[in-house]
Parts: C-alpha cells; structure tokens; sequence
C-alpha cells in the first residue's frame, strides 16, 4: 500500500520502511508511521497530557508483542515526559502532543497506544470512567449482544445525568465513555463504576454481569469497569491494532453504534480516512460534556434504593 502522506520529518527519520508489519495486508512501516502523521489531528487531542502505554511490536503483529509502560532510553529528548506517582515511588512516561510523537512511536512498533484514565496534571484523579464491553462468544448476533450492553450503559447515564460517549475498540467490542469531572480519586471512581455495573446486572441478569471470574460469566455480556483503577488504561481513540486488516479504536456517534451493520473493526487503515473525510469527529467536544460524579453518585443511590 502506498503511503497516503509523508513519514519523515526533520526530527523523525523512519527505519527500515519496507519493513512488514502487517504481512497479510501488505501494510509496511511506511505505511503505519504515514497512517500516524495523517492522523494526528485528530488523535492528538485525545492524547493530550496523558501517560502512554506502548503496546510494541517490533517485528510486526506475527510476532509477540508487549506492553512497554517506562519511557524508553531510546526516545528523543524532544519528546514529552511526565512522572507518574506510583504506591512506591514514581516512574517516567511518554506523552504524544505533536504528529513528529505518534510517528517516532510508530517507527518504534508501537503499533497500539493505550491512555491512562486521569491525566498527568491530576494522575490521581481520573476524568472519565471507562466500561469496556466484549461479546461473550463468537457466534452469531455476539455484537449485537454488545451493542445492548452499550444501550443500557448509555441509559444508565441518562438516569445519572452523565453523558455518554461510544467508540468500537477496534478489536471485539465497544467502549462506553462517561466524561466526569476530575473531583475524586481512583477509589471513589472505581466503586462508583464497580456500583453501576452491578445495578445494571441486577436489571438485566439474564444479559448482563458484573462478574469478574470467567466461568461465572457464561453468556452474558461482562460489563467491565476493572479499567477505572489506578495503573489500568484504554485503548486510544484512532490507535491502530495489532490485528489483521489493521483495525482502528474509531470514535462513533450512537446511532452508529447501534447500527445492524456496526462491528468492532469496521474501521480499519484503509478506510478510516473516508469516513473522516464525510463527517467530523463525534468525540471533538468529548471534554466539554464531563459531568459532576457527585449528583450522580447521590442519584446512584437513590436508584439502587428501588431494587
């Protein structure tokens, strides 16, 4: 495939771009680092401040990957750090706030991004609260399955006074996105979250769970909040995955989400700019929709109250 814009810059010198990375589409480095610079307007302004996560595959998705939190020796003085405090100390990590970021992490097989829940200004104080749904099979209506998870996530909102927001993951599922503002810790964001997975299982036992342990699940939709922990994070918005076809994590607005035809990989490298080219991004405003987390809270209890 061609590359669609040019990878280098003066700061960023892409290696080896003939160097396969997704071998059965005949996706290359330059590719991959060009899909990054075209990107990043749209990209950045979700990555903006927060902690990376590298999910790195050097020698392309037939090989094994692997989460890469510190940041790297090997990257440039130019590019942004930030330490994250940690229960023992504090590490260094990465952040992506220009195109020359997203490309030199490209060239370094950072294949996937992955963002912390809170920014580094308050890492203590997370500002969205995540519910990552995955289809409990592979089988026939599997994401349709997901897709009510999400309508019930998204109507959970409504009754709080929160506001929803959805993108595919990319992989098998969606994620469920409500923007609060950062007032509260980890632990009070987790057991909000925690609460509100439960009352939606109590609602819809037969759908859905809040169960952690695999076996307990059966076919239900897990409702997974684990992710509004300290440490944990989501894939980004417009990261590609180390997947066949090059899925993309794609921002949706809900009427496409509960499409018949949605799927989590839709969106992929070779269509994902079509689609950004008929319509704006529908999480450009994503910040401005964060809410209060205590009213919900209080409204929270009240709904637990009548089951």
């Amino acid at each position: 495939m061609a590359a669609a814009a040019k990878s280098d810059s003066a700061r960023v010198r892409v290696s080896r771009p003939g160097k396969l990375l997704y071998p059965d589409d005949g996706l290359d480095k330059r590719a991959v680092t060009a899909y990054y610079r075209r990107i990043a307007p749209y990209a950045l302004p979700h990555c903006a401040g927060r902690p990376l996560t590298l999910r790195r595959f050097p020698d392309g998705i037939a090989s094994t990957g692997f989460y890469h939190k510190h940041a790297p020796d090997a990257a440039p003085a130019w590019m942004t750090r930030v330490r994250v405090p940690l229960v023992d100390g504090s590490m260094t990590q990465l952040v992506a706030d220009d195109a020359d970021s997203l490309v030199w992490l490209a060239d370094y097989g950072a294949l996937e991004l992955h963002l912390a829940l809170a920014p580094a200004a308050h890492p203590h104080r997370p500002d969205r609260i995540v519910f990552d749904l995955d289809p409990p099979g592979d089988g026939r209506g599997a994401f349709a399955a997901v897709q009510d998870a999400a309508r019930a996530v998204r109507a959970l909102a409504r009754e709080l006074g929160l506001v929803s927001a959805v993108q595919t993951s990319g992989s098998r599922g969606l994620h469920v996105v409500w923007p609060i503002l950062p007032h509260h810790d980890y632990d009070r964001v987790h057991a909000f979250a925690r609460d509100c997975a439960a009352l939606l299982a109590r609602r819809e036992p037969g759908r859905l769970t809040a169960a952690q342990r695999k076996d307990a699940r059966g076919d239900r939709v897990f409702l997974d909040y684990l992710r509004n922990s300290p440490g944990q994070t989501a894939i980004a918005p417009y990261s590609l995955r180390a997947l066949p076809g090059a899925p993309i994590a794609t921002p949706l607005d809900w009427r496409e989400a509960l499409a018949a035809d949605m799927h989590a990989q839709r969106y992929h490298l070779r269509n994902i700019f079509r689609r950004l080219g008929q319509r704006d991004c529908p999480w450009q405003d994503i910040a401005a929709t964060a809410r209060e987390l205590a009213p919900a809270r209080d409204a929270l209890a009240r709904l637990e109250a009548l089951t």
